[in-house]
């Protein structure tokens, strides 16, 4: 891989800004039902994002619902091909750096993937791979990782996220969880 490749989003909203609503999922390992129970509770999305593990269930997400989904390969998606390392998208005036995590060491600590997230020029990272779901600003950069849609290792569920952006406001991140029905909130700051 020599490099994330880069896709650029955005729609006007009625206010005269850039708005989206970006769904997050990883490490969904083919279990479509969870990804169409994620479809179902996330409500209008505008584009998701799959941090990898597996490149065939963001295939999935791209055929059943007839998606826009930007992907990553994680490790369990060795031999497969169409689907990158990294990427970068712009969406309502920010970038985003996406990744498995794996190649980052993200398991043992993010600072390596938080380095990455500067160096790539992006305000947020979503990884994956750890099966844990993290929300944290540090230094200004918005860490996300929206936790497993197949086997949770933090004792909460199945979950995924939904990360609402608006040009010049804070980034506001809703958290589900499939098998408790509930959601919870968190905005940065």
């Amino acid at each position: 891989n020599g490099g994330a490749s880069e896709k650029i989003f955005g729609k006007l909203s009625f206010l005269g800004r850039f708005a989206m609503r970006i769904g997050i999922i990883s490490d969904s390992h083919g279990n479509t039902n969870a990804i169409d129970q994620a479809v179902k509770a996330a409500g209008e999305i505008d584009f998701w994002l799959h941090a990898g593990d597996l490149i065939n269930d963001a295939e999935y997400l791209r055929m059943a619902y007839d998606a826009e989904v930007v992907n990553v390969a994680g490790n369990c998606d060795w031999g497969y091909h169409g689907a990158e390392d990294e990427e970068l998208v712009t969406a309502a005036g920010s970038k985003i750096f996406l990744t498995h995590g794996h190649l980052y060491g993200v398991k043992s600590n993010p600072a390596n993937f938080l380095l990455a997230v500067r160096e790539k020029g992006a305000n947020i990272g979503v990884f994956g791979h750890t099966h844990v779901a993290f929300i944290k600003k540090i230094n200004g950069i918005l860490l996300i990782n929206p936790g497993s849609l197949s086997y949770p290792r933090d004792g909460k569920g199945q979950s995924f996220m939904v990360l609402e952006l608006a040009e010049g406001k804070e980034p506001e991140i809703y958290h589900y969880h499939l098998q408790k029905q509930n959601e919870s909130m968190y905005m940065t700051l």
